[in-house]
């Protein structure tokens, strides 16, 4: 054919497709964004607040009964004792323990509520009793013991934290319900004189530490019940002005706070243990020395397995220990505000809020006064150091958490979609594995029926 082109053997050529660009992929999404938003989910979930809240108080409770058997050798060597008596002593708390964190968690609200006035009652009893000659004994200078007999004794200061809380709690639901925390008279009264009526109980003992927490209790639960920021202020001020009058006008408390950020033991070894604690947490490195081989255990660093079992866990564990104990009372904090602030029930939002305040401001103090930058109040760190008369109301206070994480509306019905393994009826649902698309589609009605506005 004239005018075409035709190829060597005569046929015309070949035409070939023209190829269309490659239509564009997804953009490849930065591997840092992917796992924030994988986070994100996860905190998100119903039972993010209950796992959080029962996992990570189990972890600090056994991680706390192994150091508290590391760091505690030594001292019942020294006294003759054998060398897993405090460990033994502290287990049993830990299981008496364990029971009160189950019942606790199995109660119902109501009856969390009615035990808040019995709670209190037998509270202020038996801190009575602690001044009674021969009832009363002292200890490392605070007389807010009571013997029970053999080595075993209680502190009735503990459990006033835990009075305050469920107690106030009930006081300032029963008074939102009716309307009257848009009154100052009410919202203090007769909150804030039964809290100084405790504070005054415990600082008759000398007790400063304990008195502290229990204040910060207070101040969380009047910022909770929207104090107003005057009103706040004043309570602060007052309480600032009398902690100032108490400190001053003992020596041992002055020298305590002289010891702050020290290096040195000081004239006297005034500042001995503060000094010491800073020794065995530099000592510790990345790693730590390794589990049962710290120095300062030894003798040196008074009081290793209670108020200082933190410096003791740096020296053996090292800095990736202490950061491990940080993040799960960090956990602990993150899980209590989030139960706080997605419940509507008033009283589970101040119980949860004044359980929260209790343990995360206990923890700070410990460690802040071990790391030298607050002054040595005597407290422990909470779940983890040795001592049952701490760790009782602790562990109850704990099983109200996860109580109230657990009877949130999207965990409750995140809980109710689980189903048994063993047991189902046959033929319910097709054979196998298999389930009818009709039964999903139930279960995704009642549990998007279940969950709240806030939930995702």
């Amino acid at each position: 054919m004239p005018g075409s082109p035709q190829s060597r053997t005569g046929r015309p050529p070949v035409q070939r497709a023209v190829k269309r660009p490659a239509a564009p992929g997804p953009p490849h999404e930065n591997p840092l964004l992917r796992l924030h938003r994988r986070l994100r989910r996860a905190w998100d979930r119903p039972l993010t607040a209950y796992y959080l809240i029962s996992g990570g108080s189990a972890l600090l409770t056994v991680l706390g009964l192994v150091m508290v058997y590391s760091a505690s050798q030594i001292t019942a060597l020294q006294l003759s004792l054998p060398g897993s008596y405090f460990f033994r002593k502290q287990a049993l708390a830990a299981l008496i323990g364990a029971g009160l964190l189950v019942a606790a968690m199995k109660m119902p609200v109501k009856l969390h509520r009615a035990l808040a006035y019995p709670i209190l009652a037998g509270a202020v009893v038996l801190m009575i009793l602690v001044q009674v000659p021969g009832i009363g004994m002292a200890v490392n200078g605070n007389q807010n013991w009571i013997a029970l007999g053999g080595s075993f004794q209680i502190q009735p200061s503990e459990f006033g934290k835990l009075a305050l809380v469920l107690w106030g709690a009930d006081l300032l639901a029963r008074k939102q319900d009716k309307k009257l925390l848009t009154q100052w008279k009410h919202m203090l009264v007769p909150l804030v004189p039964a809290a100084f009526m405790l504070l005054g109980l415990i600082m008759l003992g000398g007790d400063m530490g304990t008195a502290i927490i229990l204040t910060a209790i207070l101040f969380g639960l009047l910022w909770l019940a929207g104090a107003p920021t005057r009103l706040f202020a004043g309570v602060l001020s007052i309480a600032v002005l009398l902690g100032f009058i108490l400190i001053k006008t003992s020596p041992n408390r002055m020298a305590r706070l002289d010891c702050i950020g020290a290096t040195d033991p000081g004239p006297g070894d005034a500042c001995w243990q503060a000094v010491h604690g800073i020794y065995a947490l530099a000592s510790g490195g990345l790693f730590g020395s390794g589990l049962g081989a710290s120095v300062e255990k030894w003798g040196q660093l008074p009081e290793a397995h209670t108020d200082f079992i933190f410096a003791v866990t740096g020296e053996e564990l090292g800095l990736a220990g202490t950061l491990s104990v940080l993040a799960l009372f960090a956990a602990l904090g993150y899980a209590g505000i989030r139960v706080a602030g997605r419940t509507e029930d008033p009283f589970v939002r101040y119980a949860a809020g004044g359980v929260t305040t209790w343990i995360t401001a206990q923890a700070v103090i410990n460690m802040g006064a071990v790391l030298g930058l607050l002054p040595i109040a005597g407290v422990p760190l909470p779940l983890f150091s040795y001592g049952g008369s701490a760790l009782l109301p602790t562990m109850f206070a704990i099983g109200l958490l996860i109580a109230f994480a657990r009877d949130e509306p999207g965990a409750r019905a995140a809980l109710a979609l689980r189903q048994p393994r063993f047991g189902r009826k046959r033929g319910a649902g097709v054979s196998g594995s298999k389930r009818s698309p009709r039964s999903w589609n139930t279960m995704r009605r009642r549990a998007s029926g279940a969950r709240s506005s806030g939930e995702r």
